[in-house]
């Protein structure tokens, strides 16, 4: 009797804690009894409707309680909601899950804040730019203080997928080509939304994705066939999901390509083999927007069976489809999916919500006064201005054109010149994109009266009005100029009279690249290179700043324009930003982390490739019969990965190892003195490759194992060292064993992955 006494006591006790939401009351329980508890309570239904993830849909402050979502909500059918933000609001739809659903279970609150929040930083290719993790990850402590400001508690970010195709749009939301460099920034990326303490009320849940192989779709298209060898999977691309779980990523969204012939959205094998199994991952998988349906398409079978197979496959959240909310009941009873996997994944979710703190107060998240106090702040501000300038890669510059005079006349001439809606690239969804700072804004806010700029648009974006509209969507227009080119170009030419100097502002608008913005061809609009050319033909110094969301084709560029500054798209403070770099007050220290090609033919392209059997050699790009060549193009890329110049120059001397063997589980020091030997104070990056010459499976020519971004004043000297552990050699064999072989290895440091100079040394087991 007493026994049961105390469990209804208990279980008075633990209604209580539920029921009282908004009071501070702790949660006394430990996290499973608490989380076994609740779920013992609840109904088969109920358990369905915690793994639902419907989009905000019809709600609007004032409203919400009378909304389809809202009944749903009280119900017990939604889990959480995501495309709704602020504090008002979403504490308003909160209520409705606390107060007036049976169990009182908080929603999670989630959105794409993927680069920043109202503050917007980089794109994701820029920011890896930088090659500076606490800058990226200072980025992202700094989306969730605002964002968590705002009501939201969950953001589908970091994209981790690694892609050597930039005719793929989402190349821009991923930090490149690289496998240790796209971990090192998911990790970052990590630490910085969630912190160390996810129940503060600053942080974010994070959810890397895509899993997996996003970013190989067969032809750069987006959401196509991806087919690889696992041999591949483990070594090129699965390397930053599995950084990010080990830093203990809280969620995992699911890709829509397929794999081994299978949707990774019900592929078992991925999502409870890899996933689970292998990497420990004990968070949970949702989705990407209306993924279960979509599998229909696939070919893989009818709602009910595609729900089921997600499920069963190891996906706990459906986004949109609804397809776990109208046909897992029926799937239970009928035996296809068991109640023990429901209730699997419902634990899951619940224990995000436990994490977050929502069970002690829901409304944590819902303070009304940090919404005026921590987003779009000066502070943040001028830190997503520092990042800009430092992500800006300088690809050319000739005769030192740069930095300029601040004095004299200058003309902003192009069609991203004076245009802020496009500064913060794509999926900056909760930007406020007018608050952006353009080129010529921010060339007068910085200068003031001692540079006189004028502006002129000079083209459209694009020759074809309705090609322009495909690449101006969710509002960011490019106010299409109803002139003919002539006119547009005569009046860039006479402004261009007036000025000293020709900064060209051309490149992709921020919607040409990102998801669905697939390109075949990669070149500046063929509108923009004719005004390019133009202006090269007044004989006065142009500036190229180039504006762009992958990697371009830019051969002519590269050979006819003295000076051209990648600036991505650099955020809302990119006007100042880019005159920072412009006119000297900062040097220009990005350096690529994707190939630039020569041709589109030459892709995929990347730096870390395997020899062939034929390899070509160095014979400076002449054509060799018979081995691995293209007979109307050179070989190598227009600029390789870890390429960037500085308005100063650094030199690199006495490459030395600490010794030439290395044993098992020891460490050998490479080092290498740098010398800022021009005329600037600068910040270098310095790279670290190592070649493993010969192994079970063919090896890569090179690989990063390392970098270090240093600052040198003019005239200093610097030694910097790697430390190369046993770690550092270790591959994915064709057994899928992740082991270092012993034998010779090559070791390169240098200022970008072309470095030829190299000490060896052996791995003796």
């Amino acid at each position: 009797m007493r026994l049961f006494q105390a469990l209804i006591f208990t279980i008075l006790i633990t209604t209580s804690v539920l029921a009282q939401k908004g009071n501070n009351q702790k949660v006394t329980l430990s996290k499973t009894e608490f989380i076994e508890q609740l779920l013992s309570k609840m109904t088969l239904e109920e358990k369905i409707g915690q793994l639902n993830l419907p989009t905000s849909g019809d709600i609007t402050t004032g409203q919400a309680s009378s909304s389809d979502v809202a009944k749903n909500i009280k119900e017990g059918k939604v889990g959480g909601l995501f495309n709704i933000k602020t504090a008002e609001k979403i504490r308003e739809v909160q209520k409705i899950a606390v107060e007036q659903s049976r169990l009182k279970i908080p929603l999670l609150f989630g959105m794409d804040v993927i680069h920043g929040y109202e503050t917007t930083f980089p794109i994701p290719l820029g920011l890896s730019s930088t090659w500076n993790l606490s800058l990226i990850e200072r980025s992202a402590q700094i989306a969730a203080k605002e964002a968590s400001a705002d009501g939201i508690n969950w953001t589908f970010s970091p994209m981790v997928d690694i892609s050597r195709d930039p005719r793929w749009g989402r190349v821009s939301e991923g930090s490149g080509e690289d496998a240790y460099l796209g971990s090192e920034i998911a990790k970052a990326m990590v630490r910085g939304y969630q912190g160390k303490d996810l129940s503060l009320n600053n942080t974010l849940l994070a959810c890397v994705k895509h899993f997996a192989l996003y970013g190989a779709p067969e032809g750069g298209r987006d959401y196509n066939t991806v087919d690889m060898s696992r041999i591949r999977m483990y070594n090129e691309y699965f390397p930053p999901y599995k950084a990010a779980v080990d830093a203990g990523v809280g969620s995992v969204m699911a890709s829509f390509n397929e794999i081994d012939g299978i949707p990774a959205t019900g592929n078992k094998w991925l999502m409870t083999d890899v996933l689970r199994k292998q990497w420990n991952f004990n968070g949970f998988v949702v989705t990407d927007y209306t993924g279960i349906q979509e599998m229909m398409e696939h070919g893989v079978g009818d709602f009910q069976t595609v729900s089921a197979t997600a499920l069963n496959a190891g996906i706990e959240m459906d986004m949109v489809s609804e397809g776990f909310l109208k046909t897992v009941k029926k799937s239970v009873e009928e035996g296809k999916v068991s109640m023990e996997r429901v209730d699997q994944a419902v634990r899951l979710i619940l224990s995000a919500k436990y994490d977050l703190g929502l069970f002690d107060d829901p409304y944590r998240y819902c303070d009304l006064k940090r919404n005026k106090t921590d987003i779009f702040t000066v502070a943040h501000r001028n830190e997503a201005r520092k990042t800009a300038a430092e992500s800006f890669v300088l690809l050319k510059n000739d005769k030192g054109l740069l930095p300029l005079k601040k004095s004299g006349t200058v003309a902003v001439i192009g069609p991203l010149g004076n245009n802020a809606v496009n500064m913060p690239g794509t999926w900056s969804v909760a930007t406020k994109h007018e608050k952006a700072i353009p080129l010529e804004d921010g060339m007068k806010s910085v200068l003031g009266k001692s540079v006189n700029v004028l502006y002129a648009k000079g083209s459209n974006l694009v020759a074809d009005a309705a090609y322009e509209e495909r690449a101006t969507m969710f509002g960011k227009t490019l106010y299409r100029d109803n002139r003919s080119k002539e006119e547009l170009l005569n009046e860039a030419l006479q402004v261009a009279s007036k000025a000293d100097v020709i900064v060209a502002a051309l490149g992709e608008s921020s919607e040409m690249s990102g998801e669905s913005s697939s390109r075949t061809e990669l070149g500046i609009p063929s509108v923009q290179k004719e005004l390019l050319d133009a202006l090269l033909k007044t004989g006065k110094p142009v500036v190229l700043v180039l504006f762009t969301g992958r990697p371009l084709v830019l051969v002519e560029e590269s050979q006819k324009v003295a000076a051209i500054l990648n600036v991505w798209f650099p955020g809302t403070e990119a006007g100042l930003a880019i005159t920072d770099i412009l006119f000297g007050d900062e040097s220009p220290s990005g350096k690529l982390t994707a190939t630039f090609p020569r041709s589109v033919g030459q892709i995929p392209i990347y730096y870390n490739a395997k020899n062939t059997g034929r390899p070509l050699g160095n014979t400076e790009g002449k054509f060799e019969k018979f081995k691995t060549n293209y007979i109307d193009e050179r070989n190598e890329p227009l600029y390789p990965f870890g390429f960037g110049l500085s308005y100063t120059q650094f030199t690199y001397a006495n490459l030395q190892l600490s010794a030439d063997k290395m044993r098992s589980n020891g460490k050998i020091t490479a080092s290498v003195e740098i010398t800022n030997t021009g005329n600037y104070d600068g910040k270098e990056v310095v790279q670290l490759y190592i070649r493993d010459v010969v192994g079970s499976v063919t090896r890569p020519i090179k690989e990063l194992k390392g970098f270090q971004k240093i600052y040198l004043a003019k005239g200093q000297k610097q030694t910097v060292t790697f430390e190369i552990t046993e770690e550092d050699l270790k591959f994915y064999n064709s057994e899928l064993e992740f082991i270092a072989e012993p034998g010779t290895f090559h070791v390169f440091i240098g200022t970008n992955s072309d470095v030829t100079e190299y000490k060896p040394f052996e791995l003796v087991k």
